[in-house]
């Protein structure tokens, strides 16, 4: 009974009850709320107090920032699951979660812009940071044998997608940026038109331009650090792979540098193996293996291969 008098109690009040709505559909940062809710920080920061001290909302901290959403396993779950039904009609709440809908929708449409702007010096950033380390190599060295199609998600400027051709039948490359996108053309052919036995695809990592079971291989390097939800690509990644195909996935171990949010236009400050295996078994993938490597400028880099169950 405690339990739910707590539950009670932490919902007995409608701002609180605006918070819990819509951060049952997305996670959001507290400037993210203040703008939604057009209230004080002080004020929004001591509901999310209550609702998290009741159970009923969890926090994620990433660097200097921190980041809400409702708990989604326990009694906390199961109790915003009976309830979310009984807010459905209220205008307000719905007005809050279509303004959180943008904001998701400016986060991805920011991260466009950035890589469409920086796409010319893009491998010298990436040089930048990963040294001497050849990330293509070691992806290309999980390929399986017999390969028939293998895809880089957010391929960038193709650096990936050179080394992965001859080890496949056909390789497919996607991103969300046509300026990444001409670049990967100019790299793998060399002339206008799309090269042979390769295909360049431009989609958003949620919603994936490939038919169900169309890759054997997978890999996603250095991207899901720039999207709101690694969860979504991670689920769409699923979806393209056949069962038993593998996926690579290569990005930062957790680090605290704030600065690459300017400067390379990252939305998380890396992983940590913990939680990257979380995500991929919430996803349902085993994790085979990860190994980690020192990069430049203070950071790691951890390499995970997985297996679709």
């Amino acid at each position: 009974m405690s339990n739910a008098i707590r539950y009670f109690k932490a919902l007995s009040d409608e701002t609180r009850l605006r918070l819990t709505y819509v951060l049952e559909r997305y996670e959001l940062s507290v400037n993210e709320l203040v703008s939604i809710l057009e209230m004080g920080q002080s004020r929004v920061s001591r509901h999310l107090k209550i609702l998290t001290e009741a159970g009923l909302l969890s926090s994620r901290r990433d660097g200097l920032w921190v980041f809400y959403s409702s708990v989604k396993e326990g009694e906390g779950a199961a109790f915003l699951k009976a309830a979310m039904p009984f807010l459905d009609e209220d205008a307000e709440m719905r007005a809050d979660v279509e303004m959180a809908a943008k904001i998701i929708e400016d986060r991805a449409l920011k991260t466009r812009q950035f890589f469409n702007t920086i796409a010319e010096h893009w491998d010298t950033l990436s040089r930048e940071v990963l040294g001497g380390f050849d990330l293509a190599g070691a992806v290309c060295g999980m390929m399986p044998e017999g390969c028939e199609a293998a895809v880089d998600l957010g391929c960038g400027t193709g650096i990936v997608l050179e080394r992965m051709r001859g080890r496949a039948r056909q390789i497919i490359g996607v991103d969300g940026s046509p300026r990444m996108l001409e670049l990967s053309r100019r790299r793998l052919a060399g002339v206008e038109g799309e090269p042979e036995g390769v295909s360049l695809r431009i989609g958003e990592l949620s919603h994936l331009p490939l038919r169900d079971c169309e890759a054997d291989f997978a890999s996603i390097n250095m991207v899901l650090h720039h999207l709101s939800n690694p969860e979504n690509a991670l689920a769409e990644i699923l979806r393209v792979l056949r069962p038993g195909g593998l996926l690579v996935v290569a990005d930062f171990d957790r680090h605290t540098q704030e600065r690459m949010r300017l400067d390379y236009g990252d939305l998380w400050l890396g992983f940590d193996e913990a939680t990257m295996s979380r995500l991929l078994q919430a996803a349902s993938f085993e994790v085979v293996s990860t190994a980690r490597h020192l990069v430049e400028q203070g950071l790691a880099l951890n390499l995970t291969l997985a297996r679709r169950l």
